[in-house]
């Protein structure tokens, strides 16, 4: 498992999280925003920009969804379990779409289904 992978999607969930909360932006636009500035950013690096983008865009999934239902350590524990998730998977699809939504799902419903079956909650960041 890459540590650059876990970091990508932390600070895809963390940006897109914040980002969404200023009025005119939104969730859907603030992942948009941020997901093609990393990819310009990635694409002249020496890393591979269509993986690294894609595993951000996943973490921006997580912080779509965390406003309504998650605070910070519960958006942490998500984009790790994303994380993982995402570069196990990847073998069982054709390209990264595949394991990209359903990571990004199973991720939620995994922090989700913890928090319904008692797992402490942590405060939702105002």
């Amino acid at each position: 498992m890459s540590i650059v992978s876990i970091l990508l999607a932390l600070l895809g969930a963390f940006s897109t999280f914040y980002l969404a909360k200023h009025h005119r932006v939104g969730a859907i636009r603030a992942s948009a925003i941020l997901s093609i500035a990393t990819y310009l950013i990635l694409l002249p690096s020496e890393f591979n920009a269509q993986l690294y983008s894609t595993v951000f865009f996943g973490g921006t999934f997580i912080g779509m969804s965390a406003p309504k239902r998650f605070g910070i350590y519960t958006l942490f524990s998500a984009s790790i379990i994303f994380a993982v998730m995402f570069e196990n998977l990847i073998p069982y699809f054709n390209n990264y779409g595949g394991a990209l939504g359903v990571s990004a799902f199973l991720s939620v419903c995994i922090c989700q289904l913890a928090i319904i079956l008692g797992a402490p909650r942590s405060k939702k960041h105002h």
